[in-house]
């Protein structure tokens, strides 16, 4: 299940569980789209790509909230990318 993180990472901007500006990443690092845009569509944390976050349905919740943690680690967009080592 995701996480639904409530803001972008990046310039901390509020992405309700409805949004349609929020965007993640396989791991579900979370972004608004104009962030997204300034990232050139690759994911500061793994290197890898983005897509639309999907809604949570109103009526899920209560049994399925959003996620309470915040992340708010803005990027140096002129820093190198460091990908993950996966090996």
């Amino acid at each position: 299940m995701l996480q639904i993180k409530s803001t972008c990472e990046n310039c901390h901007k509020t992405l309700l569980y409805n949004s349609t500006d929020a965007i993640i990443c396989t791991f579900e690092c979370a972004y608004c789209k104009d962030c997204v845009a300034l990232l050139k569509k690759v994911c500061p944390n793994c290197g890898g790509g983005f897509e639309k976050r999907p809604l949570r349905p109103l009526h899920l919740l209560e049994k399925f909230p959003v996620s309470n943690v915040i992340i708010h680690h803005p990027v140096d967009i002129r820093a190198p990318l460091q990908k993950l080592d996966y090996e």
